[in-house]
């Protein structure tokens, strides 16, 4: 009876797999964005935040922009979220966005990664899935999905700062 499940699930799992498309279930080793000019902008970033290129981070956003952690209010327009970057990043002395997937669905880009960071003399690492919305070269809407009380311990953080400095 286990070997009948075992090889009804691997059935199902092998139907799953081959209805997705592979773009948006492989690691992404390689760069993705020639293939996407839509990813092309989310590697960009991506690249930012590992550089810790925070003027650039804000950058990528439209004049219009919204960046919202789904547990706190959205942080609306180009500047404020230049404001709110480079104050968390004034913080950071090392970080990698550690892709685990990405692909695009429609015309949004999921990305699934690891945050992994030292704030303040702190490490850490925290689950993360960005949801993305690309307007020509600009991020118009990032929405990111994670657990705050993780990364606010993993930051070493003993309050919530609600993206505050």
């Amino acid at each position: 009876m286990r070997t009948l499940i075992a090889g009804m699930a691997l059935v199902m799992l092998a139907l799953t797999a081959a209805s997705v498309p592979a773009y948006a279930t492989q690691k992404t080793e390689k760069k993705m964005g020639a293939e996407d000019p839509k990813i092309a902008v989310v590697e960009r970033m991506i690249e930012a935040w590992n550089s810790q290129n925070w003027p650039l981070v804000g950058e990528l956003f439209t004049k219009d922009g919204v960046l919202h952690s789904m547990m706190i209010p959205p942080v609306v327009g180009r500047e404020a979220i230049s404001e709110r970057i480079i104050a968390l990043g004034a913080g950071v002395s090392a970080i990698k966005l550690d892709i685990r997937n990405m692909g695009r669905v429609g015309d949004v880009i999921f990305v699934e990664r690891v945050d992994r960071f030292t704030y303040k003399g702190h490490e850490g690492a925290v689950p993360v899935v960005g949801v993305i919305d690309v307007e020509g070269d600009k991020i118009k809407e990032w929405r990111e999905y994670y657990d705050r009380a993780q990364l606010l311990s993993e930051m070493g953080v003993k309050q919530d700062f609600h993206g505050a400095h």
